[in-house]
């Protein structure tokens, strides 16, 4: 399913200008989606100038499937984590098992975890310890947690204020589609909000307006591939170089220029990211 040249993100300019970098900071490189295609998919992405990615392990049983991908290819770091729809079928994992996981140089994120009552509200206390075992092996790694929460607003605050305040830790809201006042707590912790696909969506002008809000050294861009593509794919298979529609949707949101809002988001990237960052410094 290889798109078209006219499909591509474009540059604008002189064919000489170099085309801004961006970074996809959530992806899933290693679902069947993808299967026989890796090189051409990382390659399209570096063509659209997204030359770093953070592929997502969902369920620490394939954690090896998904660091061998990061281990493959440059550019390419790994996260992993108990994903909260499988919270109530995966063994439960320890803070032990995901600081050990953390020591490998390509690891740069706990998660994804966090809660989704949509579909999952039946393994509500499992996902909840699920979360806070993840928060605490962020503490003590520094490295950031990656949230993906669903219809669970409420619990969600409390659990993050909760255990903000009973140590601190870094965080995203991938995909942010939540409520303002989810977005309100998350960033008076200090948190990060990521843009999806679905804020470049012609009917999503409230997650807009949440994201205008907030603070642009706040704000990170990302696919979720292979699922939420952004126009003029929509409806088709995601990849990582469509970050670069989903970012171009991100600057108009800001007032800013495509190269300055790309140039923003992966300054902010490397400053959560750390491990993943141009130049890596662990936080003090």
């Amino acid at each position: 399913m290889s798109p078209k040249p006219d499909d591509m993100p474009q540059t604008t300019g002189p064919a000489t200008e170099a085309l801004p970098e961006i970074v996809d900071s959530h992806c899933h490189l290693d679902f069947p989606d993808f299967d026989g295609e890796l090189p051409e998919i990382i390659a399209r992405a570096r063509a659209a100038g997204v030359t770093r990615m953070v592929t997502i392990c969902t369920k620490l049983h394939t954690e090896a499937n998904v660091r061998a991908i990061a281990e493959a290819y440059e550019g390419v770091f790994y996260a992993a984590g108990t994903h909260p729809m499988r919270a109530g079928e995966e063994k439960m994992t320890s803070v032990e098992e995901l600081v050990a996981l953390a020591r490998h140089p390509k690891f740069v994120g706990l998660g994804e975890t966090g809660l989704d009552y949509h579909y999952s509200a039946d393994s509500a206390e499992a996902q909840k310890t699920s979360l806070r075992i993840h928060i605490e092996a962020a503490r003590q790694t520094r490295l950031p947690l990656i949230i993906h929460s669903r219809d669970a607003d409420a619990d969600m605050a409390q659990i993050l204020t909760e255990e903000f305040h009973a140590g601190a830790f870094t965080c995203v809201m991938h995909c942010f589609t939540s409520s303002p006042e989810l977005a309100k707590a998350a960033l008076d912790l200090g948190f990060y909000l990521s843009m999806s696909g679905i804020t470049a969506f012609p009917k999503s002008q409230e997650i807009r307006d949440i994201f205008a809000a907030a603070p642009l050294d706040r704000i990170l861009v990302e696919t979720d591939a292979p699922y939420l593509a952004p126009p003029p794919h929509r409806g088709r298979r995601n990849e990582p170089a469509y970050t670069a529609h989903t970012a171009r949707r991100g600057a108009e949101v800001f007032g800013l220029s495509y190269p300055d809002f790309a140039a923003q988001t992966s300054a902010n990237f490397d400053r959560l990211f750390w491990k993943a960052a141009r130049t890596p410094q662990v936080p003090a």
